[in-house]
């Protein structure tokens, strides 16, 4: 079997060629068409000089364009290179420059800050939008094969985020992928009758992996949100029979707070999904019982492809936990030296298995830092392990403040804020202390027509922590800022009103 993901297209469209494949709106592709264009879009490449291990900067929103170009790249033995689509022109550059990218394929709304990076390099850009497609590939030869890969040949270079440093390329392979996928049937059983929200950027490996391929993989229906709206989501559900429904925290919060949402038909919804960061509890609670669907937690990173860990519908599933490994995947708590620690235990948590990456791209000290010579890859994040082996992130390894010698976990601090009837949104953070080392800040936003004095919220917060984790300080605000897929960007959080 050529295990190009790339198969994953043409063999479901072979398989279902006129079942929907993506839709948006009232654009409603059917998977032989998808498949056809992008063998297209493959032809076109070819023209300009792509071939296979090259390189491709995909800039695209959620359209029905990402997936055309994404398995058009893939099926010519090529690398898919995702950007986020407002990426600054100097952010483009890195991206390009260090993956030696030879074309960028960008919608022409973003399309500027790709031609600005790609000046004075060779780097070319294809500007498209809803309607220029046609001609940019009239005429063009279709590119009919699926170039034969080995399973540790790249498949997309992902760059993580950045909140440390320089961001860096994560190399995922087909196999990487592949597993992943695997572990999805597994885990949510989809069919060709399914209907997959796509709600999440395809250019995350959250929405690229669970969403977009895991529904390709199965002939099912991928539904497209280009820009996340809790009402509009809530519509597309209804219209569309939405079955799967993928989010992070701030989704599942929204749309709890959509006033008029008992008004919308959600019946078909069987399974919701959870990931990019830890889902409060109470919203958890508060949502399966509003919207009677449960909620299946998960975790993993841009180098684990992304799945690590997921709760389970057929086990018992622990909220506030990110469930147990998938699939053959290790997963294991050490302290600084690298000792394996016990139940109950906090320390860092490592994971192991065919979905970590090949390593970072170009960067071979940056590899050897994050994985191991046993395969482990250190992921940043402290954690704890039950003794039924559920595993609880308790935060990021970089977000401990230490207070007066105590460590304090941020997320510990925020699912008592949560609790808070007036509390929509909460971000918890360390500030420079002269005594005390570090002093901690609440950053809160409140529920539309709801409020509490800085007393109050101090107050609940005492009530729910020790004394010496509840924070002294507390920052309200309109909203929190937030990254591509809803996840609290607490690097954006301006701290210099605290006093």
């Amino acid at each position: 079997m050529n295990p190009n993901l790339a198969t994953l297209l043409t063999e479901s469209a072979e398989k279902f060629p006129e079942r929907i494949a993506v839709r948006l709106d009232d654009v409603a592709i059917p998977y032989a068409a998808l498949d056809q264009t992008s063998k297209l879009v493959a032809g076109l490449l070819e023209s300009k000089g792509v071939g296979p291990g090259d390189r491709v900067g995909i800039m695209l929103p959620n359209v029905p364009h990402f997936p055309m170009v994404y398995y058009g790249v893939l099926r010519m033995g090529a690398r898919v290179v995702p950007m986020n689509v407002l990426l600054t022109a100097r952010e483009v550059k890195h991206y390009l420059g260090n993956s030696g990218a030879k074309v960028v394929v960008a919608w022409e709304d973003f399309a500027p800050a790709a031609i600005e990076a790609a000046e004075g390099t060779d780097v070319e850009v294809i500007s498209i939008n809803p309607t220029n497609v046609g001609e940019l590939i009239g005429g063009i030869e279709p590119f009919n094969d699926v170039v034969e890969v080995a399973p540790d040949d790249t498949a997309v270079i992902l760059y993580t985020s950045g909140t440390t440093g320089t961001p860096k390329g994560a190399e995922l392979t087909h196999s990487n992928i592949r597993s992943n996928i695997e572990s999805i049937e597994d885990l949510f059983m989809p069919s060709e009758e399914d209907v997959f929200f796509g709600g999440l950027p395809l250019f995350h490996v959250f929405g690229q992996t669970v969403a977009m391929n895991g529904a390709v993989s199965v002939g099912a229906e991928l539904t497209l949100l280009p820009r996340f709206d809790p009402v509009k989501a809530l519509e597309i559900i209804q219209r569309d029979k939405v079955t799967i429904f993928q989010g992070v925290p701030t989704m599942y919060a929204a749309m709890l707070h959509v006033p008029n949402r008992s008004e919308f038909d959600i019946s078909s919804l069987r399974l919701c999904v959870s990931g990019g960061a830890a889902l409060p509890v109470e919203i958890i609670r508060a949502f399966e019982s509003e919207f009677g669907t449960p909620i299946l937690e998960g975790y993993g990173l841009s180098e684990t492809s992304p799945v690590a860990s997921f709760g389970r519908i057929d086990m018992e599933r622990k909220p506030g936990t990110i469930g147990t490994p998938i699939t053959n995947v290790e997963m294991r708590i050490v302290d600084e030296e690298g000792g394996v620690l016990g139940v109950g235990d906090i320390g860092e948590l490592q994971i192991k298995g065919p979905n970590v990456m090949k390593g970072y791209w170009e960067m071979p000290e940056a590899t050897a830092k994050a994985i191991d010579s046993d395969g482990w890859f250190a992921s940043g994040d402290m954690a704890t392990v039950d003794s039924d082996g559920y595993y609880s992130i308790v935060d990021r390894k970089k977000e401990m403040i230490l207070r007066g010698g105590y460590n304090v976990y941020p997320r510990e601090v925020e699912e008592v804020l949560y609790e808070h009837p007036a509390i929509a949104e909460a971000a918890v953070m360390g500030i420079p202390h002269d005594d005390l080392g570090e002093e901690i800040v609440a950053i809160i936003a409140f529920k539309e027509g709801k409020s509490a004095t800085e007393d109050e919220v101090r107050a609940h917060a005492k009530e729910g922590v020790a004394a010496y984790k509840y924070p002294r300080h507390i920052l309200i605000v309109d909203e929190l800022p937030k990254g591509p897929t809803g996840k609290i960007l607490k690097r954006e959080i301006d701290l210099s009103q605290v006093g």
